[in-house]
C-alpha cells in the first residue's frame, strides 16, 4: 500500500512542478488573459508569480512524508483555485493555452480538465495520508 502513497504523491509532485516552473518568465496566457477580463492587472505577473511559487512549495511539502498531508492541503487550494477560476466568466473551461499569429488567444478545456483530474488526485492522496485520530 506504501508504493500507492509514493506513486500518487511523485505523479502528483512532478505535475506541481511543472505547472510551478511554467509560471516562470515570460507572460502566461491564463494570468494575462484572468487580468483583461477581470481589469485587475495584478494577476500578470504578481498572481502568477506567487501561484508558481505556491505550487513548487506543495510539491516538495509532499515529497517529504512528515508534510504530505500539509501538501496536499496546500495543492488541493491551489486546484480549488484554478478551478473555481474556470467556472467564472474571467477564465471559462475553454482557457487559453497560448497565442496565435494574430495576437488573440488559442483555447482549450485542456488545463480545466487537468485541474479536476489533479484535483481528485489530490484528494485521493489527502485520503491516503489522513492524520491518525488522537487517543
Amino acid at each position: 500500500m506504501k508504493i500507492l502513497h509514493w506513486a500518487l504523491a511523485l505523479i502528483l509532485a512532478a505535475f506541481l512542478v511543472r505547472m510551478g516552473l511554467e509560471k516562470f518568465g515570460a507572460a502566461n496566457p491564463v494570468f494575462q488573459y484572468i487580468a483583461e477580463q477581470s481589469g485587475i492587472g495584478l494577476f500578470e505577473p504578481g498572481v502568477r508569480t506567487f501561484t508558481g511559487i505556491s505550487e513548487i512549495i506543495a510539491a516538495a511539502l509532499i515529497v517529504w512524508p512528515r508534510t504530505r498531508f500539509i501538501g496536499g492541503l496546500l495543492a488541493a487550494a491551489l486546484l480549488g483555485g484554478a478551478l473555481a477560476f474556470h467556472l467564472s466568466p474571467w477564465l471559462g473551461i475553454n482557457a487559453p493555452v497560448g497565442f496565435n499569429e494574430a495576437g488573440g488567444y488559442v483555447k482549450s478545456p485542456m488545463l480545466f480538465i487537468m485541474a479536476l483530474s489533479f484535483f481528485f488526485a489530490t484528494l485521493g492522496l489527502l485520503f491516503l495520508n489522513r492524520p491518525a485520530p488522537r487517543a
